[in-house]
């Protein structure tokens, strides 16, 4: 190991970040398209595909301070290392899974490894790259990488199920992370922080409790009815958590989230934009290929290449991105990136409903949408990092992340509840004798696609193919237009937060021109 050039470790230590990045995207991308699959299989139901998801982000969530404070004690490297087999060994579990709720504890674990490894990921290229010219290539290389496992994962994983099975999805990321360990055992250098962080229990757990409390308030206790008892108590147990956290926030010597921070409009308004990303773009990768599948009817295959056109332009415009933030300032480029990618997906919702709807009614929207994220992806983690001072940057970035990942939960969930209770309403108009109870099942069940969209039976009413189709689009129309509309609010919200700072800028230009004239 010793006998090893600078140049080859740097080599090696780079493959294996992006090696766990790609790893780490794929987890996210990838699944999607096997979730109807896994209903199948695994018997789950809508709420448990929803939650498929979430486990593996509400964990991502949860670990993202905690795993950044190890790594900063007890080595950058070893945490590294750990975190890499864990992934491994949880992907098996995962593969492995014959149960709804056992794909979802394992999802939970592989998200816990997930988060720690994509830290250390960041922390690792920082050090072993310390010439800011260097830094900036390997973070380019990464991001690209990283955007491959994003962008390309629908195709990877409908590819995956064509040729073996759905476990092979998760199964081929041990052999994957094995490769990875390797790699940074052989190059990556050891690396603590000079400062010790203390690391912030309190923080954690009750911002945890608040977003599981949430989420299930949204998953399970609404559609229970908001009167019962278990929606309350979820919904309670969620707003005493939020409280709790943000009384803690407040007094740690050493927060998770420093509110303060959120007085710079120019962080505030990036962070906005953030969030607006993960209100519509990436919970509709986990519902759009349901459309697509049980919407449109297509094969796997199919799904995967048709989303593709809502993935790739991400992929291939974040250089683009960066270089009109240069130019016309990321106060500029973020909000207008945002209207974009609302005003595609809106496009999408109409293209959902058109008549004789395919993949080609929804193409415009898609790549308008997918530009809009890939403009503004790389100016937005810039701005929140870059509008701090550098002892602040690591707490900036985390927080960014952890808004990204805390929000993209919570709308699934949010996305998921308007697909049902659309495709419910639908229903009830098209059904008025209906019994609730069962046309609640039944748009659950066409959600999911475990109703089949021939002759269903309702309290011996008989819903014909057209009507369940109908409605069900109806659905997903209600739920791309909420994604849409959040996006262009965001970006309005944003655009106000960001006012200021070319307010600013624009009074200390005139300022300065004074000056030089006397």
């Amino acid at each position: 190991m010793t006998s090893l050039s600078p140049a080859v470790r740097d080599s090696l230590t780079l493959s294996a970040a992006c090696l766990a990045s790609l790893m780490f995207g794929l987890e996210i991308s990838s699944v999607p398209v096997i979730l109807p699959i896994l209903e199948a299989e695994l018997g789950s139901s809508f709420s448990g595909l929803q939650w498929i998801m979430n486990a593996y982000t509400l964990a991502c969530t949860t670990v993202l301070m905690a795993a950044g404070a190890l790594a900063d004690r007890y080595g950058r490297k070893r945490i590294f290392v750990i975190s890499l087999l864990l992934f491994g060994i949880t992907s098996l579990a995962c593969g492995l899974a014959r149960s709804g709720t056992a794909l979802i504890v394992a999802r939970s674990l592989q998200g816990a490894a997930g988060g720690a490894m994509l830290v250390c990921v960041f922390t690792v290229l920082s050090h072993q790259f310390s010439d800011s010219a260097q830094r900036a290539k390997a973070f380019g290389i990464w991001g690209v990488v990283f955007g491959i496992g994003l962008g390309f994962g629908p195709v990877i994983g409908a590819g995956v199920v064509v040729i073996s099975s759905w476990s092979w999805v998760f199964l081929v990321h041990a052999p994957l992370a094995v490769g990875a360990t390797v790699l940074a055992v052989l190059g990556i250098r050891e690396s603590r922080a000079p400062s010790q962080r203390k690391l912030d229990l309190a923080g954690i757990v009750s911002l945890s409790v608040a977003v599981f409390s949430f989420t299930w308030y949204i998953t399970q206790g609404i559609p229970a009815g908001i009167g019962s008892a278990s929606s309350m108590a979820a919904a309670l147990i969620a707003v005493i958590s939020l409280a709790v956290f943000i009384a803690v926030e407040r007094r740690v010597p050493d927060p998770m989230f420093d509110f303060s921070i959120f007085g710079n409009r120019r962080f505030s308004g990036a962070l906005l934009g953030s969030m607006g990303m993960n209100f519509s773009f990436w919970p509709l990768m986990v519902y759009l290929p349901l459309f697509f599948q049980h919407g449109l009817g297509y094969s796997s295959i199919a799904t995967g290449l048709s989303v593709l056109a809502y993935t790739l332009p991400s992929l291939l415009l974040p250089p683009y991105g960066e270089r009109l933030a240069v130019r016309y300032g990321p106060e500029r480029v973020i909000p207008a990136g945002m209207f974009v990618m609302g005003g595609g997906i809106l496009m999408m919702a109409i293209g959902a409903g058109a008549e004789n709807a395919s993949w080609l009614t929804l193409l415009p929207g898609c790549v308008l949408a997918g530009s809009g994220l890939g403009v503004i992806n790389t100016p937005i983690t810039n701005t929140t990092t870059s509008s701090v001072p550098s002892d602040r940057a690591s707490m900036a970035s985390g927080m960014d992340t952890s808004a990204r990942f805390i929000s993209l939960a919570i709308n699934i969930a949010v996305a998921g509840l308007i697909l049902v209770k659309g495709t419910y309403y639908a229903l009830e108009t098209n059904l008025p004798r209906g019994a609730p109870s069962h046309l609640r099942s039944l748009a659950e069940g066409l959600s999911a696609g475990t109703a089949r969209l021939d002759e269903l039976a309702v309290t011996g009413q008989v819903v014909s193919s057209d009507v369940a189709h109908q409605s069900l689009i109806f659905g997903y129309q209600l739920a791309m237009a909420y994604a849409g509309v959040c996006a262009c609010v965001l970006a309005v919200v944003s655009a106000l937060a960001f006012r200021r700072v070319r307010r600013s800028v624009t009074s200390s230009s005139r300022e300065s021109k004074v000056s030089e004239g006397t």
